[in-house]
């Protein structure tokens, strides 16, 4: 007797079971290794183990999930920036600080090198400015933190009245970006903080 129940049809769209946190995680790991525009729909959906479909229903669009992936990073990875700031009793040791876990985190075998934000996005084509200006809009934030960091020291007199926060701010924030590409460029942990040392020795020459 011929079976004539219907064929199976294949679910579409998310899938059975669908986990949106590891799916995020998985798709930071890709975009942190490739970069936004490296980033293929199809490196994107492999890695997390979904359909394009499903990703487009639970993230909108690659920018979405690319701008949430960001702010995963900043919540775990990159969070460390934001816990010194917060913790350490001076502005010195803040930085010093920031200094140190960059080279170790920037340097780090458990995901890619580097920074995800430090140099994301420095070029562009012209339909993704807009996420080219939102990551300058994250780097921005930081570089608005260090500079407030440091202004508590100018009052507190760690530094010179007359000290330029801003100026000072722009400098580590350089520091931080170019520890950054030397790890992607394979600097070792040992050097990075080498480097580390001689910046906080600006630090010490304006007391």
């Amino acid at each position: 007797m011929k079976n004539s129940s219907p064929p199976e049809r294949r679910p579409r769209g998310r899938p059975r079971g669908f986990d949106s946190t590891r799916a995020l995680e998985q798709a930071l790991k890709v975009f942190w290794r490739l970069g936004y525009e490296g980033a293929s729909i199809t490196d994107l959906t492999e890695a997390m183990g979904i359909t394009a479909p499903s990703l487009y229903a639970a993230f909108g669009s690659k920018a979405e999930l690319y701008r949430q992936a960001l702010e995963l990073y900043r919540a775990e990875q990159g969070a460390f920036t934001a816990r010194a700031l917060d913790e350490e009793p001076t502005a010195r040791a803040a930085l010093d600080r920031i200094l140190r876990e960059s080279a170790r985190e920037f340097t780090s075998r458990k995901h890619p090198q580097g920074c995800m934000i430090s140099t994301a996005v420095l070029t562009c084509a012209a339909e993704n400015q807009p996420i080219a200006e939102h990551v300058a809009g994250l780097r921005a934030d930081t570089l608005a933190r260090l500079r407030d960091c440091i202004a508590r020291g100018i009052a507190q007199g760690e530094l010179p009245a007359g000290t330029n926060a801003e100026a000072l701010a722009r400098y580590f924030g350089a520091i931080i970006q170019g520890m950054s590409v030397q790890a992607q460029d394979g600097a070792s942990e040992a050097e990075l903080l080498a480097l580390a040392e001689i910046a906080m020795r600006a630090w010490d020459k304006r007391v």
